[in-house]
């Protein structure tokens, strides 16, 4: 067992045990700082929506830690709360968005040099987004992503590949875009 989660078991643990506000602070101080950028970065940088999205998740997760099994990581096991909880607040209010085919097909709307990574990440359309967060910059495997997203390994992928794409069209060179080296 690593250190991480060795340490994940004790604060659990000291929680559990009289569900103190001190120990539930060195809990949430343990894992929140990852859970909110990633959250952040799923709402495309909306800092009310991902802050409600954070008190939603942790108020689950307390409810249903006693029920935690440790068949994952306490952060993935959050991330998965944290993603249900976004997914059921998108469904009631889903934000307008073009097709990914639309957005795949057009033309960049200015140039390259505009464009941030973090700004072109917060524009990919939704599906693409989630993949892209969760496997590149939260280190998710196809296969936790799946499991997460109720969607299959190869959906994934594909989506993966879909929003680097959508990031080369809209960060890169006309070579890179082309697939050729400069």
């Amino acid at each position: 067992m690593s250190g991480e989660a060795e340490e994940d078991r004790a604060l659990v643990a000291a929680f559990l045990a009289g569900r103190g506000e001190a120990e539930f602070r060195r809990l949430y101080a343990a894992h929140a700082p990852r859970l909110y950028l990633w959250l952040l970065r799923l709402c495309g940088g909306r800092e009310a929506e991902a802050e409600d999205l954070m008190q939603e998740t942790w108020l689950r997760a307390a409810e249903k830690l006693p029920g935690f099994r440790w068949e994952s990581g306490l952060s993935t096991w959050l991330g998965g709360i944290g993603w249900n909880v976004y997914r059921e607040t998108w469904r009631r209010s889903p934000r307008l968005a073009p097709a990914p085919e639309e957005i795949l097909a057009s033309e960049p709307g200015e140039p390259a040099e505009r464009f941030d990574l973090e700004r072109a990440v917060r524009d990919l359309p939704e599906g693409y987004r989630e993949v892209l967060v969760l496997h590149d910059v939260e280190g998710y495997t196809h296969e936790e992503i799946a499991r997460m997203l109720e969607i299959s390994d190869g959906t994934s992928k594909s989506q993966l590949a879909r929003a680097r794409e959508w990031l080369r069209r809209r960060l890169g060179s006309p070579e890179r875009q082309k697939g050729r080296t400069s």
